[in-house]
């Protein structure tokens, strides 16, 4: 390669060029994690041509949920996209449907086209969030699941097919307005987006298979790539040895050691914008 195709290294940022930060190096030094994640951002949107954004929960040292409290981070996010095409990078074990909702409608509303990549999981709720993007990316090692609502731990289909009279009229009428808002919002992410052209019958299929305990026996089972596949939903599979797949892994996994490291919750970051959340 030529030195005029090369970029100069006191173009690039440190620490891949010569020239030390600007301002207090201090305070550079403590933001080291979110600077080196960032640049690998910025590595996978040119690998793209797309600007990446990322909502990352600690699933395994917290039990941070999708809440109502997370629009204000996306929308910072989204703001950063400027109206370009974009990926959505998501790892949760999923959360309140009402916040769902609102995540996704601000998705949709800014009109760009996006992806969302599922390295590890998107379990429930998360699910709901994957589904309402043009494409899933996925790996061998990735999973989505069921998106069946639960009251109190208990699924809404128990509650409503009880025959015990264990739960009252008022617990009943709560799981089916549960089920109903579920199926309406799976539908509309479905119906308008990747299964557009689907019949209906086709989309109440799918609805059936992953909102009720017909398909999948327990909420926490795992939907991979093949499975995710058979039932209509449009993903793309990235071999574990892609160049792109390996980036995508190192930066999920630096946000799992960083979040483990430093008591984060959630991370909201592009390469521009960064929101670090801690349970209180």
């Amino acid at each position: 390669m030529t030195g005029d195709l090369m970029p100069s290294q006191n173009s690039l940022p440190f620490p891949r060029g010569v020239t030390t930060p600007l301002g207090d190096l201090n305070k550079w030094v403590s933001q080291k994690d979110q600077h080196i994640r960032q640049l690998l951002i910025q590595d996978i949107e040119s690998t793209t041509g797309r600007r990446l954004i990322v909502y990352f929960t600690n699933c395994d040292g917290t039990d941070a949920l999708i809440d109502a409290s997370d629009d204000v981070y996306l929308k910072a996010l989204l703001d950063d996209c400027g109206g370009v095409d974009f990926d959505l990078l998501l790892e949760t074990n999923g959360g309140m449907t009402d916040a769902t909702e609102k995540l996704c409608s601000m998705l949709r509303s800014i009109g760009n086209s996006y992806r969302v990549i599922v390295p590890r999981r998107a379990k429930s709720n998360g699910t709901v969030i994957a589904i309402s993007g043009n494409i899933i990316v996925m790996g061998y090692a990735s999973e989505l699941g069921p998106i069946d609502p639960s009251i109190g731990g208990i699924p809404v289909e128990f509650i409503i097919n009880d025959t015990t009279g264990t739960f009252n009229t008022i617990d009943i009428q709560t799981a089916q307005t549960a089920r109903s808002q579920t199926r309406k919002l799976a539908k509309e992410m479905l119906s308008t987006g990747m299964m557009a052209g689907f019949t209906d019958q086709e989309l109440e299929e799918t609805i059936d298979k992953i909102a009720t305990r017909n398909h999948f026996h327990s909420h926490g089972s795992v939907m991979n790539a093949t499975e995710a596949k058979s039932l209509n939903l449009k993903v793309e599979f990235l071999q574990s040895q892609d160049d792109l797949w390996r980036k995508i892994w190192l930066l999920r996994s630096l946000y799992q050691t960083d979040c483990e490291s430093n008591g984060y919750s959630k991370i909201f970051e592009s390469s521009n914008v960064n929101s670090t959340l801690k349970q209180t």
